[in-house]
């Protein structure tokens, strides 16, 4: 059982997120059953990266664009989550897949340093288990359905105003003994496959 002065946090990436400005803007939909237009022709802008955790227990996110994907990056993100982390909660654990990016040298020499950090890593190809995954599908069916955005700094606004108005209203993904089975019998279907 989790501790008060203790939090879980999902921890993932989600890498390439490319603004693609239109060369004309997207028509609205009209009245009836016409669809939104969307300009097939785009410039290219760049990419940014998402780094985001997602605490278990409240449904906070905590999450930085940045232009990289190193563990120079990961550790500015942990950084950051550290300062926005109560002083009062003693174990911040992470949940995070097993890439040399979350595992590194530099990052094992930060953790040394960072006491209330302990890492746990989910198995190989079970990235289903890290619930920040769900919240990434969320933000890519709100925000991300028409990629149109003006520029990086356009999509870095857009992903910060999307984390901070969700964090207004966030609410952790209770995971049942019913919804975990479904999971495991989906997971064993595509095993037998």
């Amino acid at each position: 059982m989790l501790a008060e002065d203790e939090i879980v946090l999902c921890v993932d990436e989600k890498t390439s997120l490319q603004p693609r400005p239109r060369v004309h803007p997207t028509k609205p939909a009209r009245s009836g059953n016409n669809p939104a237009l969307v300009e097939h022709e785009y410039a290219r802008a760049g990419a940014l990266q998402l780094f985001a955790a997602f605490d278990t227990r409240t449904g906070h996110v905590y999450g930085q664009c940045w232009e990289r994907k190193r563990q120079a990056e990961f550790i500015a993100f942990l950084t950051h989550v550290e300062q926005q982390v109560a002083r009062t909660t003693r174990t911040i654990h992470l949940v995070c897949d097993n890439l040399p990016m979350h595992s590194g040298k530099q990052i094992q020499a930060w953790l040394k340093g960072h006491p209330r950090f302990q890492f746990h890593f989910n198995p190989v190809h079970c990235s289903w288990m890290n619930q920040v995954e769900q919240w990434f599908s969320i933000l890519q069916r709100k925000r991300f359905r028409i990629v149109d955005f003006a520029s990086k700094s356009d999509l870095r606004a857009k992903i910060e105003q999307f984390i901070e108005q969700g964090n207004q209203h966030a609410y952790p993904f209770n995971w049942t003994t019913k919804s975990v089975a479904k999971v495991m019998a989906d997971a064993e279907l595509k095993l037998a496959a």
